[in-house]
Formats: structure tokens, C-alpha cells, sequence
């Protein structure tokens, strides 16, 4: 197979970093925006606990100081969380507690509030009858 011309790829790769960098510089500052939550996670907000989210920590052995953690210094899974959730946009938050439990949280911005809906145990299952 005949190897391209460098000139040709050097251009296509121009293309995609042109491409992503679009991407990059149009992303709205918003609360569709991960950055939007990197910014929530360094404010003073008090986080409010849902009855379900509580007996899922419960069920799993969670505390409220690891919410808190992972709340502070956990990483956005965009899949799982969004944005759009009506009321409330939804975050899902990833980390590991001190314990090594690897935890992922839902988070819902709703107003002045932080609210915690649930706690998943992403290495784990659990019988947990919550409502």
C-alpha cells in the first residue's frame, strides 16, 4: 500500500484539530456544560439529601463525607448524566471513597440547591429496597 504524501496528512490532521477546536471555543459556559459543574463543586453549597438517596448510601455503606468528596473532586460522566432533566439538570459524578469503593452520584442543580438523588456502587451490586 503507497503511503500518503506527508503534505496530505499534515493537512488532514490541520482539519482536525481546526474541527475540534470549533468545538472547543463554541461550547456554551452554561449549565449544559461540565464546567458549568467543575465551578458548582468549588462553592460553598450545602448538599440536600433525597429520602432514596439516603437509603441508597445506607444499603451501601456510604457516608456523607464521601458523597462530599466525590461531590468536590469527582469527574463528570457525560453519558450518565443531563443536563436538560427537568426540573433540575442531573450530574452524574464518578470517584473512589477512602475505601477504595468505586461510587458514581447523581447530583441535581436545582436553584440554590445541590440535591443528591442517588448512590450507585459502580463494582458492586446490592439488594437494596428503597423507594
Amino acid at each position: 500500500m503507497r503511503r500518503l504524501p506527508s503534505w496530505l496528512a499534515f493537512l488532514f490532521l490541520v482539519m482536525i484539530l481546526l474541527w475540534q477546536g470549533r468545538r472547543w471555543l463554541s461550547a456554551p459556559q452554561t449549565e449544559g456544560n461540565p464546567t458549568f459543574v467543575t465551578d458548582l463543586q468549588k462553592s460553598q453549597q450545602r448538599l440536600v439529601y433525597t429520602r432514596h438517596a439516603r437509603c441508597r448510601m445506607a444499603c451501601r455503606g456510604v457516608t456523607e463525607a464521601e458523597v462530599e468528596g466525590i461531590w468536590r473532586r469527582g469527574s463528570v460522566n457525560a453519558r450518565k448524566s443531563n443536563p436538560a432533566d427537568k426540573p433540575c439538570p442531573t450530574w452524574a459524578l464518578e470517584g473512589y471513597a477512602a475505601d477504595q469503593q468505586h461510587l458514581r452520584i447523581v447530583f441535581a442543580t436545582c436553584g440554590n440547591e445541590i440535591k443528591v438523588i442517588t448512590c450507585i456502587d459502580l463494582e458492586r451490586d446490592y439488594t437494596c429496597s428503597c423507594p
